[in-house]
């Protein structure tokens, strides 16, 4: 429907999805179209092979495109940068194969002796172009066997953050995106007071004003052009009321930066632990409704996306609360108002874009300009999110380490969280965890204390006792054993008397167990064996697991026979001390 509520008229003619891949043989270029529309093309007839494996790896190359199966420019442009690399080796070989059942097992074997596997770039040209090549029914079985032989990943370089680098680059970053904002703001107010009639009119606070509604509608500023039609300076008019005609004086007041946009992308991974490409193209947060209009706390949802995740599993959203200005949402808050004018003119040109960082360019582009470099998509004068490569300049400009966003992501989910982020746990231990340094000097102290822990557990579930063939003179009885040193008990302080529970004798040192504590012991571990049929189970393991261990420990080290024999000897006397310790008589 319209606007107006009428039908809108169909098309006349029906649609049609513009191929990938001509139908005609001799034509080798795919073009590969993201979801948002950006667009690559690859000529096939300009890799160092045959037209016949021309076609047959364009075939190959366009299903992938067309399935599904790669949603990102890079993975497309990765994957035809290897087989590139795989063309110039075949034709580098005595007898190149024509096509794709040409190739044999020694091409293969050549092929991945000839890689740097220990180097990701190396492991990725061999992994990447036998997955494509695998697709084709007509690879040579002999082939297909040696590309199932196990190639071993290559080690992971990039470790995380130590802690003192993690604090400067936190700092550094929102510096600089602090800085931005309080630009911002200050020229929002202005432009704000100008809209609303709080200026005389002609005067040089309703010139500057105007200057800055002219920059939030149009993104720049009038401007002087030569007799060659040449566009030159802002003109005087504003350029003497904003100070001047460079960035600093004009765009940059309403404005991010690409710089000052990488840092504030540089804060939100160090915050959330994003993956840079998900951190880049994140919709703009929405405040859920009914958040925030009573309480004044604010409730944004994010809307993430992970490509590399299996099908049914590439989305999740996670609610973000602003509560104050140490928050996590405080930061989302911040940023929807640092990008709000660009956002704005990003949203009048181009509704169907929705990015949450935009930035302007230094050029002074045609406004009606929309296109993409790469996954970087430009509307007008504006660049919507934020690469790796322009947050490694930032960080060089500040003194700082590179790789921002990749090791800042492995220090928040390794050091800090400690949990996955948009990874499956599997991944994130293998990957992420077990390669990182901090984590394996860390692991020390709890290897040790798990240790100690397996140790104490062991002598609680364990025979302490002495195991004696007769009682000892001087020894006192107690309700399971004798026992030969009653004042110096491993559980009580020294001088006090042992004041322990009965059940603890078989995990003393100082009790012996004589032949005439068989039966009771015996009929104290059935006594505990039928305890656990109707106690609860997290009750009986607390509460009567540890001596049932011992007892058991007891029954092994003395063997079925005797044990037997003991449960036979079990007396009336036997019986009504068991009982009372069970039922706590024996408790002081």
């Amino acid at each position: 429907m319209s606007r107006r509520g009428r039908k809108a008229a169909l098309p006349t003619t029906p649609f049609r999805r513009p191929p990938v891949l001509g139908e005609d043989p001799s034509d080798v270029v795919v073009r590969h179209t993201t979801k948002e529309g950006t667009t690559r093309a690859y000529d096939f007839g300009r890799l160092p092979m045959p037209a016949a494996m021309q076609r047959s790896l364009a075939v190959l190359f366009a299903e992938k495109c067309t399935n599904g199966a790669w949603t990102s420019l890079k993975t497309s442009e990765g994957t035809w940068r290897h087989l590139h690399a795989l063309g110039e080796f075949l034709s580098a070989q005595e007898n190149p194969p024509t096509d794709v059942p040409d190739l044999t097992a020694a091409m293969w074997s050549a092929w991945r002796l000839s890689r740097k596997t220990k180097a990701q770039t190396g492991y990725d040209q061999i992994t990447v172009t036998q997955v494509l090549l695998r697709a084709d029914s007509r690879l040579p079985q002999e082939v297909r066997a040696v590309m199932a032989r196990r190639l071993p990943e290559p080690k992971v370089q990039e470790r995380a953050f130590e802690p003192e680098e993690f604090r400067q680059i936190k700092a550094a970053a929102r510096r600089t995106f602090r800085s931005a904002l309080l630009r911002i703001r200050e020229n929002t107010e202005h432009l704000n007071a100008w809209r609303n009639g709080d200026f005389v009119r002609g005067s040089k606070e309703w010139t500057l004003g105007e200057a800055l509604d002219l920059l939030a509608r149009t993104g720049d500023l009038p401007r002087m052009a030569s007799a060659t039609g040449k566009t030159l300076g802002v003109i005087p008019h504003y350029a003497k009321v904003l100070g001047g005609g460079r960035p600093e004086h004009t765009w940059k007041r309403l404005f991010l930066t690409r710089l000052e946009a990488a840092a504030l992308g540089v804060v939100l991974v160090t915050e959330f632990g994003f993956n840079s490409t998900t951190m880049s193209e994140m919709p703009v947060p929405r405040a859920v409704p009914d958040s925030g209009e009573k309480s004044g706390t604010k409730v944004y949802r994010l809307e993430l996306e992970k490509r590399r995740r299996h099908a049914g599993h590439h989305f999740e959203s996670r609610n973000i609360t602003d509560h104050g200005a140490d928050s996590a949402g405080r930061l989302i808050s911040d940023a929807l108002e640092a990008t709000a004018h660009a956002r704005a003119y990003v949203a009048d040109r181009a509704p169907e874009v929705d990015r949450l960082l935009v930035w302007r360019s230094k050029g002074n582009r045609s406004e009606a300009a929309t296109d993409s470099v790469g996954e970087l998509i430009r509307v007008g004068p504006f660049g919507l999110g934020a690469g790796s490569d322009a947050a490694a300049l930032w960080a060089q400009e500040q003194g700082l380490p590179g790789k921002v966003f990749r090791r800042g992501r492995k220090t928040v989910n390794v050091v800090h969280r400690r949990e996955p982020g948009q990874n499956t746990q599997d991944t994130h231990d293998r990957v992420y965890v077990l390669p990182e340094p901090q984590v394996q000097e860390a692991a020390g102290q709890v290897i040790a204390d798990g240790v100690t822990a397996a140790v104490e557990a062991a002598r609680r579930t364990v025979l302490q006792a002495q195991l004696a063939d007769a009682p000892q003179a001087g020894d006192q009885e107690t309700a399971t054993a004798s026992c030969s040193d009653f004042e110096h008990s491993p559980f009580t302080p020294p001088g006090a008397g042992c004041g322990a529970s009965f059940l603890l004798c078989t995990a003393c040192p100082n009790a012996r167990v004589a032949p005439v504590h068989h039966p009771r012991l015996a009929h104290l571990h059935t006594a505990l064996e039928n305890l656990r049929s109707v106690l609860d189970p997290a009750t009986w393991m607390a509460d009567w697991y540890d001596a049932h261990a011992r007892l058991e420990d007891l029954r092994q080290r003395l063997g079925v026979e005797v044990w037997k024999q003991a449960q036979q000897r079990v007396s009336d006397w036997d019986r009504q001390i068991i009982d009372d310790l069970l039922n706590g008589h024996f408790d002081s």
